[in-house]
């Protein structure tokens, strides 16, 4: 890995279509599930449809959990990056150049998702009748798309071009050497 005084910062845009290249692995596994869930449907409906919490639970069991793990495992592996992020020659590191390990990948990814966590648990409550009044739900609906707006800025306030994530995880994205 590169020390950090020789660290080049990796676009933007090269992030963003490692992220695309990241979504055809996510999309895949979205059909694969929908495929299965029309297969074990009645199985299914249940764990869904009886009250938020259980559905916000199942959802991130079934959705948010494995996406996670990917992104997580992948990136504390020994090639420090996922399918996408290796094809666009780029790595997840310690700020200081170091490899992260998969304790940090985690933190990383843990925070990276918060957004789309929290999303679902609004959805589940906006979906399925709860003791949560709209303004609640609203003002949840408004941090998703806020924190969603700073992840998506922050790399434009560091040298580093750190989200918020990577910057309090303490990682990088840079090109592979």
């Amino acid at each position: 890995m590169h020390k950090h005084s020789n660290f080049k910062s990796v676009p933007l845009g090269t992030r963003l279509i490692a992220f695309l290249w990241d979504y055809v692995i996510i999309a895949g596994y979205i059909i694969l599930l929908i495929g299965v869930s029309f297969l074990l449907r009645p199985l299914l409906t249940p764990l869904f449809t009886t009250n938020p919490l259980l559905a916000e639970i199942n959802g991130f069991l079934f959705i948010t959990l494995p996406v996670y793990l990917y992104f997580a495992i992948c990136e504390g592996s020994k090639w420090h990056a996922t399918w996408g992020k290796r094809k666009m020659g780029v790595v997840v590191s310690g700020i200081n150049g170091k490899s992260i390990g998969l304790g940090s990948s985690l933190l990383r990814s843990a925070l990276k998702f918060v957004p789309w966590e929290l999303s679902h648990f609004t959805i589940w409550h906006m979906v399925i009748p709860s003791k949560y009044p709209n303004s609640f739900i609203f003002a949840l609906l408004a941090t998703v798309y806020g924190l969603v707006l700073i992840y998506l800025i922050s790399p434009l306030w560091n040298k580093n071009k750190q989200t918020l994530y990577d910057f309090i995880a303490g990682t990088v994205i840079r090109y592979k050497d």
